[in-house]
């Protein structure tokens, strides 16, 4: 199915490019390189449980999220699945196809319904050569999320587990959840298993840390929906 962002600005009457404009993929690119990208976009419709790709799989295509929730995993040797991140609306996947490597090097299920636009490798590289300046907006808006990244890895570094925890709940509700007033709130659920993989912890530790921050009053949990205060 091809890409209906020209439909969707039309019927919200914000401008053409309003689709891709959301993607922080695109943060540095005007208005006509939109509209060129706009020529080479595919739409999915993915329903919960799907995989969307699999590890070792071919990495020939860039998925932006419209709508719905994605998570990220990785098979160890041993057999074990890793839960690595999640994405939801706004984010994008597949971004490794950029650095030249052949194979997706993690799994992608959705969690949800999910609604993607995005664009195949051959043809998005076709367009580069036609515009290089294409691929030089691609590069600053990579070079900002490689800081970002960085950010979180110094919340890792955390000694003490219950701040290790906390900071990466933070980074992660600040990049994905909900904001209300001084308060971030996670749009999905997370097991203790989960978060256990995301901080490198085992999850019995993870279940007395989470304890601790709910007894303190840093964190509150219902029904595996996580809210962060004075975040």
């Amino acid at each position: 199915m091809r890409c209906v962002c020209d439909q969707c600005a039309a019927a919200d009457s914000a401008g053409t490019g309003k689709c891709l404009k959301d993607f922080w993929i695109f943060d540095h690119f005007c208005e006509s390189q939109l509209q060129d990208l706009q020529t080479i976009g595919i739409r999915r419709e993915i329903p919960a449980g799907q995989l969307i790709f699999n590890q070792g799989g071919k990495a020939d295509e860039l998925f932006l999220i419209r709508s719905g929730s994605i998570k990220l995993s990785k098979v160890s040797e041993d057999g074990t699945e890793v839960t690595l991140d999640f994405r939801r609306y706004g984010d994008v996947l597949g971004e490794d196809i950029f650095s030249g490597v052949e194979a997706y090097p993690v799994s992608a299920m959705a969690i949800d319904d999910t609604v993607t636009c995005g664009f195949n490798l051959s043809d998005f590289q076709s367009l580069v050569r036609k515009k290089p300046d294409i691929g030089l907006s691609v590069i600053k808006s990579m070079s900002n999320k490689i800081s970002a990244l960085s950010n979180r890895i110094g919340s890792i570094a955390e000694v003490n587990l219950e701040d290790r925890l906390y900071s990466v709940l933070s980074s992660i509700s600040k990049e994905h959840g909900c904001r209300i007033g001084d308060e971030y709130t996670f749009p999905f659920k997370l097991t203790h298993e989960e978060l256990a993989f995301l901080v490198g912890a085992h999850r019995v530790s993870i279940t007395k840390a989470m304890q601790a921050l709910i007894s303190k009053g840093r964190i509150c949990c219902t029904n595996k929906i996580i809210t962060l205060k004075n975040c």
